[in-house]
């Protein structure tokens, strides 16, 4: 596939079009198929326009510090996720019943509690004032 920049000679508008390849707009415009879509006229020719390059030094540069920017969030995501697996009990899906539990009951334990809600229950466990923090948690340091 090639696109071109075309210009119409009777209306001046210019326009861009896709052809299956230069040949194939050869082709049409003998066959007198290419029209201006704007005046119908079939005096369009092809515009001057500039090449589109890629830079793949840029590309791999920018590449490499997104992978680097990358590898450092996962690492201190992972840092976290350590500390809090050491220093506060999991509950699994009974997170928002341990926090009101907790909050409400007087419950005591001796660590703090992890574990999934929604953000919806997230949102009702801070208007209720319970603290509540969003981590991101990776499942598998492989990811």
């Amino acid at each position: 596939m090639i696109k071109y920049n075309l210009l119409c000679k009777k209306c001046d508008l210019t326009f861009d079009s896709w052809f299956a390849s230069s040949k194939e707009f050869d082709k049409l415009k003998k066959k007198r198929l290419i029209n201006c879509h704007s005046c119908g006229s079939l005096q369009v020719e092809k515009n001057l326009m500039a090449p589109k390059l890629i830079n793949k030094t840029i590309n791999f540069k920018d590449e490499k510090k997104n992978t680097l920017k990358y590898q450092q969030i996962k690492k201190t995501i992972n840092e976290y996720q350590k500390f809090i697996k050491n220093n506060f009990d999991y509950v699994g899906e009974n997170f928002v019943y341990e926090a009101r539990s907790i909050h409400y009951d007087n419950k005591k334990r001796d660590k703090g509690i992890y574990g999934t809600a929604s953000k919806d229950d997230i949102k009702e466990l801070r208007e209720e004032g319970i603290d509540t923090n969003l981590i991101p948690w990776v499942e598998n340091e492989n990811n």
